[in-house]
């Protein structure tokens, strides 16, 4: 009679079995793939790797697998990738995100899905301020801040006047937003600029309009293939010698070599701000410098380094719990932490996961083997928080 209950029991699913403990962490990253913004994509991709490579691929003894997605630069195409991420492929964590629009379009998919979602660049005012999330952390900035330092930057230059551009989406309109709100002279043109798949490459129009503002510097955000195509033509525009360039997310890791490799000069000594440099004195810092450049070949862009600290983040969380990848609370609690050595040096989250962090002068210089690169000018802000963190309810 016992036998035949237990048959009878485990055929009606009452005998409960005991729950599998996950054997691995499962990292969904989206970034972009294909178009001209590849460039940083492939960027972030290699430093992931790097990453992985550099723990082992193990986080608390579960092996690491990370699934890539190519948003195509488009909001629709992200969210429906992010979709996938959560309901097919079941991940621990999303992750990536060079776009705050696409972020801004993923955002309900991962966080409603229970996931943990870990901005590796974007920084959108909305997700710091009033859609901030528990289960929300960046490893970059919020929009602003960089900007922000810019502004400060051109108070201490003495700049009176300034002409501003960015294209015209979320992350633009914030980094304009940055730089007006430090800075203490007068804006005297301001252009939001075309951008998607077919994101105005021809400035022309707008560089012929800043000498004649009366503007005393030059202040643009052209990420990716954009930024290549504006410093050439800045430089073609005969404004170097009048109206200084000063930059956010323009002249890095990826657009040096093209500007070097096509001769254009006028980049050298210009300046930008920005919370990483390729020279930041710091043991991950260098491992993660010197790695990347023996097996890509060049200085790694601030893009590859917040992909890197991404993964050095989740392991952070993951190792707290021993590999209970249901311990959202612990998880959670340590990524609060920043407990871990970062490329940029220890940082703090502010209540909405932001960090607060140093922001850095930055110039273009020429190392020891002829390689056109960036070093650490000043110091702009230390332990900066950014503007919109009072308006999150957490």
């Amino acid at each position: 009679m016992i036998r035949k209950s237990l048959i009878a029991a485990a055929l009606c699913g009452i005998v409960a079995q005991p729950a599998l403990a996950a054997d691995t962490v499962k990292i969904g990253f989206v970034t972009t793939l294909t178009t001209p913004a590849a460039v940083i994509g492939n960027d972030m991709k290699n430093a992931v790797d790097l990453a992985v490579e550099h723990i082992g691929g193990k986080m608390a003894g579960l092996d690491v697998e990370v699934i890539y997605e190519d948003d195509g630069f488009k909001p629709e195409i992200g969210k429906q990738k992010v979709d996938k991420l959560v309901k097919s492929d079941d991940v621990d964590f999303v992750a990536g995100f060079i776009w705050s629009h696409v972020l801004l379009a993923s955002r309900n998919s991962a966080l409603n899905g229970g996931k943990f979602l870990i901005s590796s660049n974007a920084g959108p005012s909305q997700i710091a301020g009033e859609l901030c999330h528990e289960n929300f952390f960046s490893t970059s900035w919020q929009n602003d801040q960089t900007p922000m330092s810019m502004g400060a930057v051109l108070n201490r230059k003495g700049v009176k006047k300034v002409y501003l551009m960015a294209p015209n989406y979320a992350a633009g309109k914030d980094m304009l937003a940055g730089v007006e709100s430090t800075f203490e002279g007068e804006v005297v043109g301001r252009d939001l600029t075309r951008w998607g798949a077919d994101a105005q490459l021809d400035f022309s129009a707008e560089l012929a309009k800043v000498k004649p503002s009366g503007a005393e510097a030059l202040f643009v955000f052209y990420p990716g293939a954009a930024g290549g195509a504006f410093i050439k033509q800045y430089g073609q525009s005969g404004l170097a010698g009048d109206v200084p360039l000063y930059t956010a997310f323009t002249v890095d890791a990826l657009s040096l070599p093209k500007l070097q490799e096509g001769g254009l000069t006028g980049v050298m000594g210009t300046q930008h701000t920005q919370q990483w440099s390729p020279d930041l004195d710091n043991e991950t810092n260098k491992k993660f410098v010197t790695d990347f450049k023996a097996k890509h070949g060049g200085y790694p862009s601030f893009y590859a380094a917040q992909s890197y600290d991404t993964i050095l983040l989740i392991k952070s969380a993951v190792e707290a719990v021993n590999g209970n990848l249901d311990d959202m609370d612990g998880m959670r609690a340590a990524m609060a932490k920043a407990d871990f050595e970062s490329t940029r040096g220890r940082y703090t989250y502010g209540k909405n996961h932001f960090p607060i962090q140093d922001f850095y002068l930055r110039e273009v210089v020429e190392d020891a083997d002829g390689m056109w690169t960036v070093k650490v000018v000043e110091k702009v802000f230390e332990d900066h928080q950014d503007l919109y963190v009072d308006k999150c309810n957490m």
